[in-house]
């Protein structure tokens, strides 16, 4: 696994390298945002990892100009963990964040289940026939990761979010707990926060824009399901 990480602070950076090497993964390492992005395009990446505060150009930034032309796997560090901190990071498009201090190892495990779930999507993708979803209200192409709901495209979707909503969309009615989605749909068991999927559901509910047809309901006490009636 070819890694680029774009982390200003030195010390971990050579903490996670350390860690990186018995893993195996071929890492490079841009403590400068600019510098970071430039060498983003400069080389083909299995995954980056991506500071919310660096120099010459932050974290939100990168993620947003790395999402315009690419899919790879992004996992965002922060040392913020606010709501609003990881909403904005999913809104841009990361697959996971990391809240600082972290542990090595965890990083790794995410890194890992990361990988994992990206890896699954492409194939299944390459390897799905049709690549149409279609029900009552809904048209997801799997393939070109198009959702038209009544015929009018949702264009704003970031790729997690697309991910969701195609794995309940195929199962209309299912309850699903939030651990069964972080799992599905993460590719991993969550390390104790859940309240990753309730932001996904809040912001799905959002740019779907019906009120009154919300089609992703909660089940209290239980989790979450998706109905068209």
């Amino acid at each position: 696994m070819k890694i680029l990480m774009i982390e200003d602070n030195l010390s971990v950076c050579t903490m996670t390298e350390m860690f990186f090497a018995k893993e195996g993964f071929e890492t490079e390492f841009a403590h400068d945002g600019l510098e970071g992005y430039n060498r983003f395009k400069s080389d083909k990446w299995d995954l980056l990892i991506i500071d919310l505060m660096l120099p010459s150009m932050d974290g939100v930034t990168i993620c947003k100009k790395v999402r315009e032309e690419s899919t790879v796997p992004i996992i965002m560090l922060t040392a913020k963990d606010t709501e609003s901190d990881q909403v904005l990071g999913f809104e841009l498009g990361a697959d996971d964040y990391v809240t600082k201090p972290f542990s090595p190892l965890a990083l790794v495990a995410r890194i890992k289940a990361v990988s994992r779930r990206y890896q699954s999507t492409e194939q299944q993708a390459a390897a799905a026939d049709p690549d149409i979803l279609e029900t009552e209200c809904f048209q997801i192409n799997k393939k070109t990761r198009e959702v038209f709901l009544n015929g009018e495209q949702i264009k704003n979707l970031t790729p997690k979010e697309f991910d969701l909503l195609y794995y309940m969309v195929q199962s209309p009615k299912q309850v699903f707990s939030r651990e069964q989605l972080l799992e599905q749909v993460w590719g991993y068991q969550f390390y104790g926060d859940e309240r990753t999927v309730d932001v996904h559901i809040k912001r799905l509910r959002k740019k779907l824009g019906s009120d009154s047809r919300p089609f992703l309901y909660t089940v209290w006490g239980v989790g979450y399901k998706f109905d068209e009636d």
